[in-house]
């Protein structure tokens, strides 16, 4: 549950983006996306910045489609999202092209700091 995790907020371009701050994963499969969002409901923000550390390994293992379903969430209730990592460390080509092309838009984006994803998510105000 998020009472159970730290919400930092991040300012830029007029724009609110919380930071759930948290060691613990807390998305390992679909419905949990869903119960994020549902637990951020209602809230005043115009993005989630989440960690790597926050997402199941398998997540990041695009053949299981777990990537595919939980950012569909995201961009169906039309919830910005950054999630922050170190990416270096997949050596796959799948998830570096899919990282890419995620950062061309709009509503997932991946970054490898905070500041690098507030200015992922502030750049279409």
């Amino acid at each position: 549950m998020i009472t159970e995790k730290k919400l930092l907020s991040h300012h830029a371009n007029g724009l609110i983006f919380l930071e759930i701050c948290s060691e613990e994963q807390f998305i390992g499969k679909e419905q949990d996306a869903l119960d994020l969002l549902g637990e951020l409901y209602g809230k005043c923000y115009d993005g989630i910045i989440m960690h790597e550390r926050n997402i199941a390994s398998s997540f990041f293992d695009l053949k299981t489609r777990l990537a595919g379903d939980v950012l569909q969430k995201f961009s169906n209730y039309c919830v910005r999202l950054a999630i922050v990592g170190d990416w270096s460390k997949y050596p796959s080509h799948s998830l570096s092209a899919f990282i890419m092309e995620s950062n061309r838009g709009k509503i997932v984006n991946f970054a490898t700091s905070i500041e690098k994803a507030v200015k992922l998510l502030s750049r279409f105000n």
